[in-house]
């Protein structure tokens, strides 16, 4: 009776079919393996153990694993399987949904080749380099054995063919994280940011995961040239936010703004009576604009610019030139500083009546004509 139902278990396999078997011996390029209900042994050629390449039998299973398989061919003394295609057919369902949905999943790199990293996902997925990051990397080669997550960008079951990107997970994340941003970001925030590059007209500075400009006016509480002049790209700088357009993603902000105010600490520097050194900046009718500290101007009224009188104030000043000036009067609150030059120069004694020398006084023009006349008469 046992005999007859031994030979009932016993079934003849054909290619093609599903087998169940445990693995008995592994050797170098191939491994044994007992195949449920079947006379014979399989054997399981290293070149169908998995979609990835592998040096040696050892690396990918281990005696007393049970296995999937799929028998290749029947020969008189054993069967010929293949694990490799077990497992691409029942990844690519699974694969075929991912990249319908676009899902991201995580797998680790099994191994960098020329072009990019190679992912094991019951077939072989292929990470161009383009596609790891998003920047440039020179080296992959600690990328090995890492788990990324990844999207499918390219799938093509008849050629194979699976690409993969970690670098649109990434820009995806980018770009939730901005939108996020976008949205919490308000007028009047003063935020940390890096300098990230800079321009003619100013510098942009990342904020977190997006760019803002900082317009060259916006720079310093001073004139300034050129940006470089007063940040360096990687600088950590704190800005004020000024504006946000959420729709076209542009922000505007201010280092200026959050810097201490040239007048702050005018009143300490420039007191009433003392004296600074200065740069005529602007002449207009009625004065003129130094300026005695980077952005403070103060304005010498016509009237205190020369003990003389001047019609204007270009008879005696031209724009660009150092002159001394005395506070008169500061005005911190309404940014107002009143100047005098005149005060620190000596006064011209007044000539009222032009003396002669003591030997012409009782001169009279009569006695000039007199002698005039008698010449003439000679």
């Amino acid at each position: 009776m046992s005999e007859e139902m031994n030979e009932i278990e016993v079934n003849i396999y054909e290619p093609g079919d599903r087998v169940t078997g445990t693995v008995t011996k592994v050797e170098e390029k191939q491994v044994i393996i007992d195949v449920k209900n079947s006379k014979t042994d399989g054997i399981l050629p290293i070149s169908e153990l998995s979609s990835l390449h592998v040096e040696k039998a050892s690396d990918a299973v281990n005696e007393g694993d049970e296995l999937e398989l799929e028998v290749l061919k029947v020969e008189d003394e054993a069967l010929i399987l293949s694990k490799r295609k077990v497992d691409a057919l029942k990844a690519w369902d699974e694969l075929e949904r991912k990249f319908e949905s676009q899902e991201v999943f995580e797998s680790e790199v099994k191994d960098v080749v020329k072009g990019g990293l190679v992912v094991d996902l019951g077939v072989r997925g292929f990470v161009p380099a383009s596609l790891v990051e998003d920047y440039f990397v020179e080296d992959f080669s600690d990328y090995k054995g890492r788990a990324l997550s990844f999207k499918i960008v390219e799938l093509d079951k008849e050629k194979n063919r699976i690409i993969l990107s970690h670098r649109a997970v990434v820009q995806d994340e980018k770009g939730q994280k901005k939108q996020e941003l976008l949205d919490s970001i308000q007028q009047g925030q003063v935020l940390e940011g890096t300098v990230q590059r800079l321009t003619d007209f100013g510098a942009f500075v990342d904020i977190g995961g997006i760019d803002g400009l900082v317009h060259i006016s916006q720079l310093s509480h001073e004139h300034v040239e050129k940006p470089s002049d007063v940040v360096n790209e990687g600088d950590r700088v704190n800005v004020k936010v000024l504006s946000v357009d959420r729709d076209n993603e542009r922000i505007s902000l201010s280092i200026k703004e959050t810097l201490p105010g040239p007048w702050e600490q005018v009143s300490e520097k420039a007191q009433s009576g003392s004296v600074l050194d200065g740069t005529v900046k602007r002449l207009v009718s009625y004065g003129a604009f130094v300026e005695v500290f980077p952005g403070v101007e103060g304005l010498v009224h016509i009237s205190q610019i020369s003990h003389k009188h001047i019609g204007t104030p270009h008879e005696v000043l031209q724009e660009g030139q150092q002159v001394q000036v005395k506070v008169l009067d500061v005005n911190v609150d309404d940014q107002r500083l009143s100047l005098s030059i005149k005060d620190l120069q000596e006064k011209e004694p007044e000539i009222s009546d032009y003396d002669l020398p003591e030997e012409s006084k009782g001169f009279q023009l009569g006695e000039l004509l007199g002698d005039k006349l008698k010449n003439l008469g000679k």
